[in-house]
């Protein structure tokens, strides 16, 4: 790889795109801008609302709390709040800037508006369509395959906007996220121009540490960060597991600060970046590593799941667990080897973790899920190592990859039906 040519920009170009600010677990998020993208094109508050959303968004929003709602839950009060307080151009920050004032209509406006959330089959497991009312006249808005894709505004029976390319073509640069592997992630963290990405990699380690903070202060969830730290012995390992469950238990209850996301997840950009930060400060690493850490860590978990799929069965949480060993792997002198053989012991090791949607226990998901890459990289520094033939794993980095993403895309699918069955006791 070299400094400025096109595969060195597509890693930029990919950081920039996927490394983007969001308040609030992003599918109840996703409903909220959506919907605030369909009230704009009606030109009114709407006394009709229709909600039309795939499986997943069904099981991602149901257990958590929707921020500056007062503690509510539920698609309709994603919808709502995006209605009364939405500004569409903050995308995933839609409802960060909501009044008091607006807070306290929530409620008589779910109360007197007509509100119907239906479940639809659709081909994206992402895949959001709001259609608003006033008299007469009707707008609708759709988000497919991706937490920000519009590919649809109409107005009446006028369509206003309409994309119909799929995610992965939705780039100035095409078949962007074919380009990664992990002997091009470890070269472009070594020669990177920190001026490129340091303002994305500052970013997130200013919002996603701030989250952490305040779960480590505060009542949220069932509160794992602190379970960790007052139930183990204060090693770095437990600090950096701590961490990020703590950031992710003040988000999955509503916490009103924002975090930077990974592959469309919140709680994956804290389990990328948090552990990172606490063995940075452990270990008096410099900045500079610091952020070539965070930017292996964080391209290794888009690779992984740009396989998967933003949406699945599959935890995201543990592609982001083993993207952290590899990142701690990398400050503390891990060669392409050592991360490499790192990030397979970590995914053989916790590859048969459930999502069972967005909720408090994601904390302590992610907790096992760092503890697996921290592991991974531990056998690798004993000679240890889970080797080709040893269940999904391969020989090749690459190739255990393909597998994990032949699992999590295709492999879970009924799985990820049967989940989503029994959330809404079918």
């Amino acid at each position: 790889m070299i400094k400025g040519d096109t595969l060195y920009k597509s890693y930029i170009d990919i950081l920039r795109r996927e490394l983007i600010p969001a308040m609030g677990c992003t599918e109840p998020i996703a409903v909220a801008y959506c919907a605030s993208l369909a009230k704009k094109e009606l030109g009114c508050i709407p006394d009709k609302v229709l909600v039309e959303v795939s499986g997943n968004i069904v099981k991602n929003v149901k257990s958590v709390i929707v921020p500056n709602t007062n503690g509510m839950k539920g698609i309709d009060v994603a919808a709502a709040i995006g209605i009364l307080a939405g500004n569409p151009n903050a995308e995933l920050e839609v409802i960060s800037s909501v009044t008091d004032q607006e807070k306290e209509l929530l409620v008589n406006y779910l109360k007197n508006t007509e509100f119907s959330i239906h479940s639809i089959d659709s081909e994206e497991l992402l895949d959001i369509i709001v259609t608003v009312y006033n008299g007469a006249n009707y707008a609708k808005a759709r988000i497919n395959g991706d937490h920000t894709h519009v590919s649809l505004i109409s107005y009446n029976d006028q369509i206003i906007y309409e994309d119909q390319t799929s995610v992965t073509e939705d780039s100035n640069i095409p078949h962007i996220y074919d380009d990664l592997n992990i002997k091009d992630i470890f070269e472009f963290a070594n020669i990177v121009e920190l001026n490129d990405i340091s303002e994305t990699i500052e970013r997130q380690i200013k919002y996603n540490s701030a989250i952490s903070k305040e779960g480590l202060k505060n009542q949220y969830g069932a509160n794992i960060g602190k379970v960790l730290l007052s139930s183990y012995t204060n090693s770095i390992k437990q600090r950096a597991k701590a961490a990020a469950a703590a950031g992710s238990d003040a988000r999955m209850s509503g916490c009103e600060l924002p975090v930077v996301v990974n592959s469309g997840s919140g709680n994956q950009g804290l389990t990328v970046s948090l552990p990172l930060i606490q063995y940075a400060d452990e270990y008096h690493i410099s900045e500079d590593k610091l952020y070539r850490g965070l930017v292996l860590s964080n391209l290794i978990a888009v690779h992984e799941k740009h396989g998967i799929g933003c949406l699945s069965a599959y935890c995201g949480a543990v592609s982001a667990g083993a993207a952290a060993g590899c990142g701690i792997a990398y400050l503390l002198g891990g060669d392409l080897e050592a991360i490499s053989h790192t990030l397979v012991n970590a995914l053989a090791i916790t590859s048969g973790i459930i999502c069972d949607g967005a909720k408090p226990s994601c904390a302590a998901k992610i907790s096992a899920s760092i503890d697996a890459g921290i592991l991974g990289y531990e056998m690798y520094k004993n000679g240890q190592q889970f080797k080709s033939g040893d269940g999904i794993v391969e020989k090749g980095v690459e190739n255990t990859l393909q597998n994990v993403s032949r699992i999590g895309f295709y492999g879970m699918r009924e799985t990820d039906k049967e989940i989503i069955k029994i959330m809404t006791n079918q």
